[in-house]
């Protein structure tokens, strides 16, 4: 029996995408944190549901199926990413994000070589053992491989702004910075709810997204927004929260867990939310079945 106050985290990832720890592992912090219920959404894909399954019967944590689209909103030029949980048809989802991660493996070659070209002695290599276990090589990996290397101490410091920084009127960029394109937001709620699934809109203060919500409601359906995330303040989970009132929305949260891949320190569960929207997350997909 814990001692420990029962949470619920259902934001958090895995060694398959891009989290530092395999899956197994995650689930037994999750338990030792007194987190009982717990949703692995690894970016855009589902290759570790049936071993989180597994590993939530073992510890005894009620694993709840999801998955992180990485989606942007086109309208208005911003990442939007969108959380799908209870999935009745989840590799119908991973499918259709198989060409984001196609992309991104793309690009973050294109990464290693620009860096070897521009003295960095990182090879492809490399970088493909760190991220071994992962669906994609992700820039945290060869942040990961550079620090073995002795080039940076840390994962998101002076090197990483350096080599990523976003062009901006002030400033040509990072010599590595390179975007993908990725699925748009509004499809991305859409195939959640095609699966069978309850689409929430992830850190929609975090990302600038608020404007996005009514929209996505109208024309794709969307269910709940994420309010309790590390980049929400008690005045952004408020606004939230009046926003989920306001639109008969569900509410989810979540620590956005990666292990030593956080930008800083970040503790599974340290975001969690009540069991009173635990239950209502499932009264929605009961619902959703009879319609």
């Amino acid at each position: 029996m814990l001692n420990k106050p029962m949470k619920a985290d259902l934001h958090c990832h895995s060694r398959v995408s891009d989290g530092s720890i395999e899956i197994r592992e995650l689930v037994s912090l999750a338990r030792k944190s007194g987190v009982m219920t717990l949703a692995i959404v690894d970016h855009d894909t589902v290759d570790g549901l049936a071993e989180a399954e597994t590993a939530g019967k073992e510890y005894g944590v009620k694993i709840i199926s999801g998955i992180e689209i990485s989606a942007f909103d086109y309208q208005r030029g911003r990442k939007a990413h969108v959380l799908g949980f209870l999935m009745d048809h989840p590799q119908q989802v991973g499918e259709a994000c198989r060409p984001t991660l196609n992309k991104r493996q793309k690009t973050s070659e294109w990464i290693v070589e620009t860096l070897f070209e521009a003295g960095y002695l990182i090879t492809w290599d490399f970088v493909k053992m760190i991220s071994s276990g992962s669906t994609n090589v992700y820039k945290q990996h060869i942040m990961h491989a550079l620090m073995e290397l002795g080039y940076t101490s840390a994962l998101k410091g002076d090197l990483y702004k350096k080599l990523f920084a976003k062009p901006s009127d002030a400033a040509s960029g990072g010599i590595a910075y390179s975007e993908i394109e990725y699925i748009d937001v509004f499809e991305a709620v859409k195939l959640i709810k095609k699966a069978g699934g309850v689409a929430v809109l992830a850190h929609p203060i975090g990302y600038k997204n608020m404007e996005l919500i009514p929209e996505l409601i109208e024309e794709a359906g969307l269910d709940g927004l994420e309010a309790w995330h590390p980049s929400h303040d008690d005045e952004a989970v408020n606004r939230i929260l009046a926003e989920a009132e306001k639109y008969g929305l569900i509410l989810t949260g979540g620590s956005d867990f990666h292990g030593m891949y956080d930008g800083k320190p970040n503790l599974l569960g340290s975001c969690n939310m009540s069991n009173k929207w635990i239950q209502r997350l499932y009264e929605l997909k009961a619902s959703q079945k009879h319609v």
